[in-house]
């Protein structure tokens, strides 16, 4: 296959999505003739720096192609770790073209509004000479066992509440809930109150608690969060920033930490093996990724893979949040089951909620159904490139896929294709990672549990 000019060839396609183009072997392919060197570097918050050292073709016929390249590279950095000042160095040109597109009604409006929220500052895309040198930080979080605690789990599909004692799950709950599509906050208040009490109903008192939720959060405040998309400026202002605090005193003057979901899944893999420099990936209503380091420490880096490109296809799908196309959220979530189940030839019932649509195709693939097995062995040959990628970012050892995509007979024919990818096509690292599934308990409800580790008390 060709894009751009650059032929990119590989063994293993998704059945039922031919036009699929991995961005890894994109990029090898790219890098080939490349010979300009080209130096990016992302600053986020407390002076924290990413920087990546690369190279483009520089020349007048491969333009585009040079532009496409670090476009995506760059809004790969910026997810991945987080950023409200990039540094290019190294061309000119590509810095003017980069600079409008993350400008406000640039093609990349979306990203730089969403870091400028984030970070509480202006977006900025500079030209120097030499990018500002790698300065990074990481810090220890969670696995703590002592004592009654709940820990609780916002999806966008469903929530799950565990009652946690001395390390010990004695209650586990999950409860649908359509928190993306309603806009009043006391929607979304009250079904968080209903499961710490639920929980707290199971243990003869509450001592702390801890909440994976989907967003970034500082401080234990919601900064961003697609949870509460449908609510109005001045009620998540009012009511959603400071909402799990709020929840909290319903129950007591107890400890709580609230944590992006993404960072709970790696903590739940890192706990789940004992081991560290994991990658958790959740795949349920979008793809939430978290990092636990070599040194078992949380990073600090947004890990929002569910918005990082993986597929070059122009005909990739569009991610409606972000008006973007070919990024991890159509791949690895139940929006690519949704996605994928046409070609399969399973029509689903438009009346019905994503989960809903979902849970037919699980139903199917209980039954082995070839159609149902189609869709989730292309996900398995997406994940298996992706992985390759996500590798050449992070360099993990370790990855714990969780999610309700990976509940069932799916979930272990997704494993059994990634691992096939991987072998076939990326000898040079299949050895050396480990993706691997939990129990079928711990792949439902491990999130929840091993978010009431997260505060100390």
């Amino acid at each position: 296959m060709k894009h751009l000019g650059i032929d990119v060839s590989v063994q293993h396609l998704p059945e039922l999505d031919p036009n699929y183009i991995p961005l890894f072997p994109f990029y090898q392919s790219f890098l080939k003739d490349a010979k300009k060197p080209l130096d990016i570097a992302v600053e986020r918050s407390g002076g924290q720096v990413a920087v990546y050292k690369t190279f483009i073709h520089g020349t007048p016929e491969m333009a585009q192609a040079d532009l496409y390249y670090v476009d995506r590279i760059i809004k790969t950095l910026l997810w991945l770790k987080g950023g409200f000042k990039v540094y290019l160095a190294g061309d000119r040109a590509i810095f003017e073209a980069i600079h409008n597109a993350y400008s406000k009604g640039g093609s990349r409006d979306f990203d730089q509004d969403f870091m400028a929220s984030v970070y509480e500052k202006p977006f900025e895309v500079v030209c120097c000479d030499a990018v500002p040198a790698e300065v990074s930080k990481s810090e220890a979080v969670g696995r703590h066992m002592n004592g009654c605690r709940i820990g609780f789990d916002a999806g966008g599909s469903d929530r799950k509440v565990s009652a946690v004692i001395d390390g010990n799950p004695v209650f586990s709950e999950e409860v649908v809930w359509f928190p993306k599509t309603n806009s009043d906050p006391d929607y979304h208040y009250q079904g968080i109150v209903d499961a710490f009490k639920s929980a707290a109903a199971h243990m003869p008192r509450v001592d702390a608690i801890g909440v994976s939720s989907a967003g970034i959060y500082i401080d234990n405040r919601t900064m961003v969060a697609s949870l509460f998309l449908k609510v109005p400026k001045d009620q998540f202002d009012a009511k959603v920033k400071d909402i799990y605090l709020r929840a909290a005193k319903e129950i007591g003057d107890v400890p709580i930490v609230v944590a992006n979901d993404g960072d709970v899944s790696a903590l739940a893999g890192a706990m789940s093996l004992e081991e560290n420099n994991v990658l958790g990936i959740a795949m349920g209503t979008s793809e939430a990724v978290g990092f636990v380091d070599e040194k078992g420490n949380i990073t600090g880096w947004l890990n929002e893979l569910a918005f990082v490109p993986v597929d070059a296809a122009p005909t990739a799908m569009v991610d409606e949040w972000s008006g973007d196309i070919g990024c991890g959220v159509k791949y690895f979530s139940q929006d690519s089951v949704i996605k994928l189940a046409p070609a399969a030839g399973i029509q689903l019932d438009e009346s019905l909620s994503p989960a809903e649509k979902l849970k037919v195709v699980q139903g199917l693939m209980e039954q082995d159904d070839d159609r149902a097995a189609a869709i989730y062995r292309s996900i398995g040959v997406y994940l298996g490139h992706a992985l390759r990628l996500y590798y050449h970012f992070y360099g993990f050892k370790h990855i714990l896929l969780l999610g309700r995509v990976m509940s069932g007979k799916g979930g272990d024919l997704i494993l059994e294709h990634a691992k096939r990818v991987l072998a076939d096509e990326y000898p040079d690292i299949a050895g050396k990672i480990n993706p691997t599934l939990p129990d079928e308990k711990a792949r439902r409800v491990g999130q929840s549990v091993a978010a009431a580790s997260l505060p100390e008390c």
